[in-house]
Parts: C-alpha cells; structure tokens; sequence
C-alpha cells in the first residue's frame, strides 16, 4: 500500500512550467495635427522604451478631448488594451496595432481623450503599461507697426502686453498679426481688419479656439518703451551657426563677425538674413572650427552690444582606417578585436557571436588602401546567416542572438561619411523572416549608414529589430547601398541629412554590414565587403 501511494504521488502534475518573456512595445505613434515641439525640429513621437512613455505634440487645429489616433504600432504578439475611461468608443477601439486608418474596418473609432496622459496596456504572456502625454502647443503671435520684440502673453490671466517704439502713436496702430487663439483660431474684433487700431487704453478682445463654440475674453495692453537694439542667441555648428532673435518691427538689422584675433569686421550678406516680423535670423557659412567668433548688430547706423560663440571642433573618426586590432582564442577559433589589444574600443563586431562556431566573419587584411583594411564576410552557422559588421558600439549575447548596444560618445556636426569599399556581391540564399521571402535569388547588399543621435540605440536580433532612422532620438541621417559587384577600391560619401538643426547629438552612430538585411539573417552566404580609410567630412 505504502508503495501504491508513492507511485501516485510521484505522478502528481504541477504546473510550473514557466511563462515565456516577450516585451511589448510601442514602436509608432501618430495622432491628427501632430506637430514638433519647436520649428525645424522632428515631428515624431518620442518612445521611451525604458519608462514606456509616448510624448507627443500638436497644433492648434484638434480638439484633446476628442484626438484620433492615425498610427499605432507596437510588437506582433501582443495585444492592445486602451484605457476605456478615455476612449470616444471603447467597444470599436482596436485591439491590435495599426499603420493607417486605411487599414482599420470603418466601425472604428480611434478618438481618446488627452486632456490628460493616457494609459494603454499590452499584452502579451505579461502585461506592459505604457503612457501616452499629448501636449496641444498654441502659437499665439502679436505684430503691430514698430513693435519692439516679442509680446508678453499671459495664458492663465489671458492679458498680452505689446511694447513699441516711442515714437509709435498709441491710438493709431497697424496690425498685421493678432493670432491670440492660435493659427486656426478666431479673434473678435479683429484689429488686422482695420488700417490702424487705438490702443491708447486697454482693450478687449473675443478669442475663440478652432474646436469650441465658447469665446474668451482676452486684454492686451500696448506701452511705448525704448529699443535696446536688436537680441539673439546662436547654435553653433562646426563650419556654420545660426542667429536667431527680437527686433523692432520694421527695422532691418544688420550683422557684422569676425574671429576674435581679428581687428575688421565682416558684413554678413543681406541674402543670409531673413527678417519676419520682430523675429529675425542670420546664417554663417564658412566658419573654423573650434573657433571663437565675436558678433554684432546693427540698428539704423547703430552698432548693438558684442557677443561671441565658439564653434563645435571637426572631431576625427577613432580608427577609421581600420588599423587598430588585436585577437584572443576562442576555442580553436580565432575572434578579432577592431581595437589595439588593452585599449578602450570604439568599434565593435559580431564576432563575439561566430568566433567559436565558425570564426571571426569581420577581420584584419592587407588588401587595403594603405595599411590595414577590414573584411567583412556574410557566412552559414549551421542555423542562421551571419553577417559580416563593423559598427560603433557594443555587442552582447543572448543565446545565439545578438544584442547590439549602437553609439560612442559624440556632440559635434559633422556634414557626411567617406570611405573606400570593394564588395562581391552573392545571391539571397538565407532568408529568415517571411517577409524578405521576394529577395531570395536576388543580389545581397552591403550597407553602410551613419547617424547622430541623443540616445544610444538597442537592437536585439531576437526580435527581430533593425535601426529606425524615423526615431525621435535622430538628429542626422544618411546611408549607402549596394547590390554591384565592386572589384577596385571605389570612394563613397555619404551625406548627412539633418532633422533637427536645433538639437546637439550625444552619440554617433556607424554601421556597416556584407549583408544589408543581416540583422533580420537574410543575406547570401558568400557575400564580402572591403572597408577602408573611413572618414567624417565637415564642410
């Protein structure tokens, strides 16, 4: 009996059997009237994958309460929760990830309310909550005749304050822009309407947003005040920066540099200078680097306050002619190192990963421009292509996965990439994800790009990621590609193309690859890429 129930116990099922982690993730966010933050700068939604936040901007022209999403994609396997208290119709809110509302069945509904942040859950074997802030900017704009900077506006108590020139008349004004509800917006009455205005007294006026009925009474009060001349900051890049500032409207400045050891100044061409209202900018072109420059304008004759800015140094690539490696045993392998052996690395490889099954797949050569060249070479591992990569950054392992830390520590502006390359390009014979499935028997590529960015950036080939150039986090962007057999040594640029010229990157980012699509394992298993005398270009 004893034995008997021993036996029955022991077969006794536990469920243990421990879920599977899979992260869900936002990867795009799009509402109606999305807009960036500041002129110039990127529309995109900022995705914080840590926090799980969504941060967003719009214009005036939507209404928050009732904001319909146009975009929302997130991880494959999981499920889309949004907060029922917030949506317009939660019943025909969509439960999965979609690219447009083309895509989306007429029944739904994809209004929420973002009068607050809002919650969205998504589920997979785990639920992931994430945030969405949507923030409503209302350009509000004063222009009146001989105004002196920009007005003073006062949301909370709704009052704006205009300053002009003393010898402007109080009671007989121009308007030419009176936008105190915004863009889209309506203001009664409406000064613009009138060939000039009294505001010798405080006046009333009636502002009514682009989605409400009910109007506002705002004040606007309007004082005579000397000019102090013309006010401006700069961003200073490495061979160019920008001026931007307050002026009295009207008047047209004039801008005057020169470096700091010079004793004349130089007048910045009247085609450089733009003038809108009492804003104004002036472009410099054709600056040193890491160079002081001092700056003045002038008003009527009248030579304003000097003031200086430094521009950022045309930093050189570390070991861009891939002269620098070392090596270490892996098993009967040999795994190479793009860095002189106890140095601090720059560049990185996915050697780490091949080195112990099938060999370093990116090493030293000799077939160089001058000196030492890398190779880089797409091979089979048994299970999975691997692409031959060089990048800036770190590689780790997770199983046979790769998980690729991409950035180094980087805050100038440089305008481009240059480099020598060969390539011998092979057939797609390795195809992994379904939808690179057309590419099989067509040419693989080599693929080179480079980027400036505020954050480092993570992929992890497990999940199937790649680089997305569209990322908030992007300030610059270019790349290069192809699928042509290149025996010779051949130079390539690449152009940088800048998103955000207001914004200073922290990081930069290079990567190149034997296999264009080698993050995803697809490529052909023969093909090799020679790199060279790799260079960033300031101009």
């Amino acid at each position: 009996m004893a034995i008997c129930l021993l036996t029955v116990q022991s077969c006794e099922i536990v469920n243990d059997i421990p879920y599977p982690i899979v992260e869900a993730t936002i990867t795009g966010f799009e509402v109606e009237g999305q807009r960036a933050q500041e002129a110039g700068g990127n529309v995109q939604a900022t995705i914080n994958q840590q926090n799980r936040t969504v941060t967003l901007y719009v214009d005036d022209s939507v209404n928050l309460s009732e904001l319909r999403i146009t975009r929302l994609t997130i991880s494959e396997e999981a499920e889309l929760l949004p907060d029922s208290a917030s949506c317009k119709d939660y019943g025909h809110f969509p439960r999965e990830g979609f690219e447009s509302l083309e895509d989306l069945p007429r029944s739904m509904d994809t209004r929420m309310d973002f009068t607050h942040p809002v919650r969205f859950t998504l589920r997979t074997y785990q639920d992931y909550e994430w945030t969405v802030t949507v923030e409503q900017l209302i350009d509000r704009e004063i222009v009146m005749e001989n105004q002196i900077g920009s007005p003073v506006i006062d949301v909370e108590h709704r009052r704006a304050i205009v300053y002009v020139a003393p010898d402007q008349p109080l009671d007989a004004i121009k308007v030419t822009t009176f936008d105190l509800g915004g863009t889209h917006g309506e203001v009664y009455p409406d000064p613009t309407e009138a060939s000039t205005y009294d505001f010798s007294q405080p006046c009333t006026f009636y502002v009514r947003y682009s989605w409400e009925e009910v109007s506002y009474e705002w004040k606007v009060y309007v004082y005579q005040q000397e000019s102090s001349g013309a006010t401006g900051d700069v961003m200073a890049r490495v061979t160019t920066a920008s001026l931007s500032g307050s002026i009295q409207n009207g008047k047209t400045p004039v801008v005057e540099y020169k470096t700091e050891s010079e004793s004349s100044w130089t007048t910045l061409a009247a085609s450089a200078v733009s003038v809108n209202g009492t804003n104004y900018t002036a472009d410099f072109t054709g600056l040193q680097a890491g160079t002081t420059y001092q700056y003045r304008v002038s008003i009527d004759g009248m030579p304003g306050e000097e003031q200086s800015f430094t521009t950022a140094p045309a930093t050189p690539l570390e070991n861009g002619g891939f002269e620098q490696w070392s090596e270490e045993a892996a098993g009967t392998q040999t795994l190479y190192n793009p860095w002189a052996s106890g140095a601090t690395s720059f560049w990185s490889t996915g050697n780490g990963g091949s080195a112990p099954f099938i060999g370093s797949i990116t090493t030293p050569t000799d077939d160089s421009v001058s000196g030492k060249a890398a190779h880089l070479q797409s091979r089979w591992a048994a299970i999975k292509l691997a692409a031959g990569n060089i990048f800036t950054g770190d590689f780790a392992l997770d199983g046979t996965n790769g998980i690729i830390t991409m950035g180094r520590p980087f805050t100038t502006f440089p305008t481009g990439l240059r480099f020598y390359y060969k390539y011998k390009t092979s057939k797609v014979n390795r195809v992994k994800v379904d939808r690179f499935e057309y590419m099989r028997n067509q040419n693989d590529s080599c693929h080179v790009y480079v980027a400036l960015t505020t954050d480092k950036y993570v992929v992890r080939t497990a999940k199937e990621e790649s680089f997305n150039r569209k990322d908030p986090s992007v300030i610059a962007y270019g790349e290069f590609a192809s699928n042509q057999n290149q025996s010779t040594y051949k130079q390539v640029e690449i152009e940088l193309e800048y998103y955000d010229l207001k914004k200073t990157p922290n990081y930069l980012i290079i990567v190149c690859s034997s296999s264009k699509y080698g993050d995803f394992f697809t490529g052909g298993d023969a093909s090799e890429m020679w790199l060279d005398e790799m260079e960033l270009i300031y101009e």
